[in-house]
C-alpha cells in the first residue's frame, strides 16, 4: 500500500520519505512502531524507551532554570554547578549563582528554581544564604505561585536540626505558592547519591512538565577534576613532615603534617580544604564488640560486598557520631537530647541503653564513616608538590572517660613519616583571597591559623602589595604560638603588615582575639573603610560569634551608627564579598 497526500495529512517531502521506509520495515518493526507513536504524548519533546522524539508544539520556547547555592564549605555549589552543566547539555538555559547574588527582584519572573544549601551547626543558614531568606520573610517579597521550585537540603544527623536551612527555605516557598516540582531530599554527609537522584528525578519531572523539546542527556553527576582524584576515587598521599607545633609544657598538641602531591596532578587554591578519609580507633571497635558479644571476624553485608564486622567498624563506618536516626534504628523511642550525644560515642548508647543487636543489625544502623575536612595551611604555587595542614589533637574526657577525635587522634598517634592518607580537595570559591592590592584582615584562633598561613606564603609568592593584619590568639605565648618564627619573617620581609596577638592564660583575665579587636578599633574600622577584606577561620559556636559581636562594635562606636545600622553595614560587607568566614 502506498501513502497519497490526498488521503494523509502528510506534505509531499514527507510521504516520499514514508513510502521508501515503511515497504522494507519488518512486521516486528511496524508493531514497536506503532506502539512508539501511541504513546508519545501532545507535548513538544517526550522520552520512550530511552528515545527523544521533539513535537511543534511552542517550537520557540525555551525551558529555564534557575539554580541557587548557599554554601559554606563549598559542597553544595559544587553540587549546583555540577547540575547545571547536565541542564545546559539537556537544553536547558541556567542561571546558576549563590543566594546571596541573587537579584532578589528578578525572582518574580523565574520559572523554575532550584535551591541546593547546606545547614551551617545547629539550624543555623549558610552566610551566602541568610539575606536571600530574610528577603522570603520580609514584607517586600512577591507571590510567587508562577514559581516551581525544588530544595535539596545538605546536612548532619548529628544536629538536632538537621537540613534546618533547606526545610526553612522549602515551607517559607510552599507559603508564598510556589509549587514544588519534587519532594525536598535532605542529605547526611554522605550525600553524593541522594544527591544525584534528586537532581535526575527533578530533571525529569521539569521536562515532562514542560512544552519544550529537549533532548535528555546521557546522565553524568560527575564533575570535572582538574585529576583523576576526587572525593570518590581519593589519592594516597605520602605523609613527609609530621611536627608537634606545640612546645614542652604545653597541654595541647598540634600537628604540622606536610603530605606529598606527586605525580597526581592534583591543584588547590588558597582558601580550600583537604578532605581525609580516617578510620576509628582499633580499641574503640574491640570494645564495641565485647560489650555486644560479636566476634570481629563475623561477616556482614555492606554496599553490596560482604566484609568482617571488624573491617566495616574500622574503615567504613561512624562510631563515634551519635544521631537521632542511629538510635531510632537501633529502636529506641526516646531518644536522648543533643546535650547528651554531645561527644560520646557508639560505646557509650551500647552501655547507657543496653541495646541486643547482631552485627548485621548493627552495620545497618550506622551511616558511612565520613571524611574530615582541614583548612589548607600551604599555598599550591608556593609547594605544588605538596599539601600542609595544621591539625589539632581533640581530647576530652565525660564522667572520667578520656576520648579523641577520629583524624586527629589517628594523626597524633599513628600515623608516622612514609605512611600514606586518602586525601582529596574540597574547593571553596567562598574563602578567597581578593586583588593582590588590597587590604586583608586575617582572625583566626588556635588551628584556625591554618588558611591565613596559605594566604600569606601565597602573597609572598604573588608579591603582592596589599597590606595585611592577622589576630591569632592561643593559650600561652611560651608554648602554643603557631608558627611564630614563620609570622616573624613574614612581619621583617613586609609580607605581613601587622600581627595582633592574645595568649588568653598569660594572665589572670582572659584575653581572646575579640578584646584584640576593641582595643584597636578606631584602626580595624579605617582598614575596613579602605576596603579591606575580613576574613574568619574557627570555632563557629563560641570563637566566631565572639569576634562578630566585637566587629559590629567596633562599627557601631566607630561609625557612628545604630545597633540596626552596624547590622546593616556588616551585611553589605557580606555582599561585597569582604566577610568571610570558614567556621566549623
Amino acid at each position: 500500500m502506498t501513502l497519497k497526500v490526498i488521503n494523509s495529512p502528510f506534505t509531499d517531502s514527507q510521504i516520499k520519505l514514508l513510502n521508501e521506509l515503511l515497504p522494507g520495515l519488518t512486521l516486528q518493526q511496524k508493531n514497536w512502531l506503532s506502539g512508539y507513536l501511541a504513546a508519545v504524548p501532545t507535548q513538544n519533546e517526550a522520552v520512550v524507551e530511552g528515545i527523544t522524539v521533539e513535537t511543534a508544539t511552542e517550537p520557540n520556547k525555551t525551558l529555564t532554570a534557575t539554580v541557587l547555592y548557599g554554601s559554606q564549605t563549598g559542597n553544595a555549589k559544587s553540587l549546583a554547578v555540577q547540575f547545571a552543566n547536565e541542564l545546559t547539555q539537556n537544553n536547558v538555559e541556567v542561571e546558576v549563582t549563590s543566594l546571596a547574588d541573587f537579584p532578589t527582584k528578578k525572582l518574580k519572573k523565574v520559572e523554575n528554581l532550584l535551591i541546593i544549601t547546606s545547614t551551617q551547626g545547629e539550624g543555623d543558614a549558610p552566610d551566602n544564604a541568610k539575606s536571600f531568606l530574610d528577603f522570603l520573610h520580609s514584607p517586600r517579597v512577591p507571590n510567587l505561585e508562577s514559581l516551581n521550585y525544588s530544595v535539596l537540603a545538605l546536612g548532619d544527623t548529628s544536629y538536632d536540626l538537621f537540613c534546618q536551612t533547606g526545610i526553612d527555605f522549602d515551607e517559607r516557598l510552599a507559603q508564598l505558592g510556589a509549587k514544588p516540582i519534587t519532594p525536598r531530599v535532605n542529605c547526611d554527609l554522605d550525600f553524593q547519591d541522594d544527591a544525584e537522584k534528586w537532581f535526575t528525578e527533578t530533571q525529569q519531572a521539569l521536562l515532562k512538565q514542560s512544552a519544550v523539546g529537549a533532548t535528555i542527556a546521557k546522565q553524568s553527576t560527575t564533575a570535572s577534576p582538574t585529576s583523576i582524584y576526587s572525593r570518590k576515587n581519593p589519592f594516597y598521599a605520602e605523609v613527609l613532615e609530621k611536627i608537634n607545633l606545640n612546645m614542652t609544657g604545653s597541654n595541647k598538641a598540634t600537628y604540622h603534617v606536610e603530605l606529598s602531591l606527586e605525580g597526581s596532578g592534583i591543584q588547590f587554591s588558597a582558601g580550600d580544604s583537604l578532605g581525609i578519609f580516617p578510620t576509628n580507633n582499633k580499641e574503640l571497635v574491640d570494645a564495641i564488640l565485647k560489650e555486644l558479644n560479636i566476634d570481629e571476624n563475623q561477616k556482614v553485608q555492606l554496599n553490596g560486598q560482604q566484609v568482617t564486622i571488624g573491617h566495616a567498624l574500622t574503615h567504613e563506618l561512624e562510631i563515634t557520631v551519635l544521631t537521632k536516626p542511629l538510635f531510632e534504628k537501633l529502636g529506641e523511642t526516646e531518644v536522648p537530647d543533643s546535650e547528651w550525644r554531645d561527644g560520646r560515642d557508639l560505646l557509650d548508647a551500647i552501655k547507657e541503653y543496653e541495646f541486643s543487636i547482631d552485627a548485621q543489625q548493627l552495620a545497618d544502623s550506622l551511616r558511612k564513616l565520613p571524611p574530615r575536612l582541614y583548612s589548607i595551611a600551604s599555598s599550591y604555587d608556593a609547594n605544588p608538590e605538596e599539601v600542609h595542614l595544621t591539625i589539632g589533637l581533640v581530647t576530652y574526657e565525660i564522667e572520667g572517660r578520656s576520648y579523641e577525635g577520629v583524624t586527629s587522634g589517628l594523626i597524633a598517634n599513628e600515623i608516622e613519616i612514609g605512611d600514606k592518607l586518602p586525601i582529596f580537595i574540597q574547593e571553596n570559591d567562598h574563602f578567597r583571597l581578593p586583588a593582590d592590592e588590597e587590604k586583608i584582615i586575617m582572625i583566626g584562633a588556635g588551628t584556625g591559623v591554618a588558611p591565613f598561613r596559605s594566604f600569606i606564603e601565597q602573597r609572598e609568592e604573588t608579591g603582592a602589595t596589599g597590606e595585611s593584619w592577622l589576630f591569632f590568639g592561643e593559650q600561652h605565648f611560651v608554648t602554643d604560638f603557631l608558627y611564630q618564627l614563620e609570622w616573624q619573617r613574614y612581619l621583617k620581609a613586609g609580607v605581613l603588615s601587622k600581627m595582633s596577638v592574645a595568649f588568653s592564660r598569660d594572665q589572670e583575665e582572659k584575653i581572646y582575639v575579640q578584646h584584640r579587636i576593641l582595643e584597636q578599633g578606631q584602626e580595624f574600622y579605617n582598614w575596613i573603610q579602605q576596603g579591606a577584606t575580613i576574613f574568619i577561620c574557627g570555632d563557629e559556636k563560641h570563637m566566631a560569634k565572639d569576634v562578630e559581636a566585637a566587629i559590629l562594635q567596633v562599627i557601631a562606636q566607630y561609625g557612628n551608627k545604630s545597633e540596626d545600622e552596624s547590622h546593616d553595614y556588616l551585611q553589605n560587607l557580606i555582599q561585597e564579598k569582604r566577610y568571610l568566614r570558614d567556621v566549623y
